[in-house]
């Protein structure tokens, strides 16, 4: 099961006592919790497309929420499927292209956002001259209470038709193994919650983000490109909008939960809960106000770190896993659960690792490092990670190299890379850089990449229109996200007033 944009932070499991999320509770509880993972790229599509290939996205060309995931690349579900699973996909992946599947044998639901290469950056065009379905401030101060929205339509969705599908499985007779994956789009902005779920956090003194806002002066050159993007620089946000924004996002994590239960029941219902391996995970975090930020696009670690839990009692006893793992492991760590013990991925196929014997409580000798990287909107170069241990260093051909030690500086306030007793480290960190990519070429092909797709997109909208959106027989594709247009869409499924921050009633009949 996969959230979207879910920080660990807002867990039980990772020290949150202010969320009530009581079914991801019980899954930490007696789950196997790791405490270090992170996502390959801080952004939806890329991010998903590497979990699902165990291969980082500039291996693949998924550099962005525009960018092709070519058909031809072997998937999680490809290696399932070959081995003879049924494999069912509910809910959004972020499949860009003609290929909607990627080797699921079942697409229960169509995706919550467009296929196309509408969502499409520009590193040529200025970050103040604005695209159409770049985040904006609104879901920070419009945060609050709906009846309905675009986003709980879909979720509802997912989860009617993941429990169906749960339900079939159990009462199938064909032999087969399963592989279901089910993956809603909460908590991700904007944060229109239904009055139950921000009901829940009446009263609740809601915690402010841990590092205040940061002055523009003071804040790294890519922090300032996202903060410029997403308009953050001409928007005053109050003491007040930030904590309820925080409310919000709360609230949402509170509805995931909710339909996450309902997943869970239906594996205890059927009988299936024994044996089947549960794994919750998240694309990326959330910056939700941390310095000023919001949303994701960086390599701080309430955008980059993810949850990672696996809940099989019966095969791995519960326990917590401090090493650094990302992603990328997901798929070898599933193949090998599926291939009766045997890596079903051979080494140089996948970028990660099975984390098999880290489930097990084995003491390997894995390696204790993550690669990032993030070619999206906000960026004007390749901006890549490197963590090994607690040190992460963060490298932008085009800005001053950033390096935190994540033991002694959790919040990530103190860059050492122009500290002179770091000097030698910072140095093994750019050599192994250019050991590892080649940036500048890598650019070259992330811009041509850019120019090649807006040329085809602007082709593809002239005359009859083909979209490649998963199209359910039900006619329910069309509900959601199409197109360039991000906030129509959203805007025309809000039904219901928004609480202001003094507890009235905000009208919004259009935006």
């Amino acid at each position: 099961m996969m959230a979207d944009q879910l920080r660990p932070q807002a867990l039980s499991a990772y020290g949150n006592a202010i969320v009530d999320a009581p079914n991801l509770a019980a899954l930490g509880m007696d789950g196997v919790v790791f405490d270090r993972a992170y996502c390959n790229s801080p952004i939806c599509a890329p991010s998903r497309a590497s979990m699902m290939t165990g291969l980082l996205p500039s291996r693949i060309g998924v550099y962005d929420n525009g960018a092709e995931f070519p058909a031809s690349v072997p998937t999680l579900a490809h290696k399932l499927r070959a081995r003879s699973y049924r494999t069912v996909l509910a809910g959004k992946m972020h499949f860009i292209g003609p290929d909607q599947l990627h080797g699921f044998e079942e697409r229960l639901t169509t995706d919550v956002y467009p296929a196309g290469l509408d969502w499409t950056p520009d590193w040529t065009r200025p970050l103040e001259d604005r695209l159409p379905w770049y985040h904006d401030m609104s879901s920070v101060t419009d945060a609050g209470s709906h009846e309905a929205t675009l986003q709980t339509d879909y979720d509802e969705e997912v989860s009617f038709r993941a429990v169906r599908a749960i339900k079939d499985l159990a009462r199938s007779d064909d032999g087969r193994p399963f592989f279901l994956l089910v993956s809603f789009i909460h908590p991700h902005d904007p944060w229109e919650v239904p009055a139950d779920s921000w009901r829940r956090y009446e009263g609740v003194e809601v915690d402010p983000p841990e590092v205040p806002a940061i002055p523009d002066a003071r804040l790294d050159p890519h922090s300032r490109r996202i903060r410029a993007m997403c308009g953050a620089d001409h928007v005053e946000i109050s003491d007040d909008a930030v904590l309820n924004a925080r409310r919000a996002y709360y609230a949402a994590v509170s509805y995931l939960d909710d339909r996450i239960g309902e997943v869970l029941a239906a594996l205890d219902a059927t009988g299936l809960r024994e044996s089947t391996v549960v794994m919750f995970t998240a694309d990326h975090g959330e910056m939700l106000g941390e310095r000023g930020l919001w949303y994701k696009m960086a390599f701080f670690e309430p955008s980059a770190r993810v949850p990672l839990i696996v809940h099989a009692p019966g095969r791995f006893a519960p326990r917590w896993v401090p090493r650094n793992v990302s992603l990328i492991d997901v798929m070898p760590t599933v193949t090998e659960m599926a291939g009766d013990g045997q890596p079903l991925v051979p080494v140089g196929q996948t970028d990660g690792v099975s984390l098999v014997p880290l489930l097990r409580g084995e003491d390997v000798d894995t390696p204790d490092v993550v690669l990032g990287e993030y070619l999206a909107e906000g960026a004007v170069a390749p901006v890549v990670m490197i963590l090994r241990g607690p040190l992460k260093y963060v490298h932008c051909p085009d800005d001053p190299d950033q390096l935190y030690d994540l033991m002694t500086d959790p919040t990530e306030l103190t860059n050492l890379a122009t500290s002179p007793d770091r000097a030698d480290i910072v140095t093994a960190f750019r050599e192994e850089v250019a050991a590892r990519w080649d940036l500048e070429q890598l650019g070259r092909d992330v811009e041509a990449s850019q120019r090649h797709r807006r040329l085809v997109q602007e082709a593809l909208s002239v005359g009859r229109r083909t979209d490649w959106d998963y199209r359910p027989p039900d006619g329910s594709a069309d509900r959601y996200v199409r197109g360039g247009d991000f906030w129509g869409p959203v805007a025309a499924a809000r039904l219901g007033a928004a609480a202001n921050h003094d507890g009235t009633e905000r009208h919004e009949l259009e935006r």
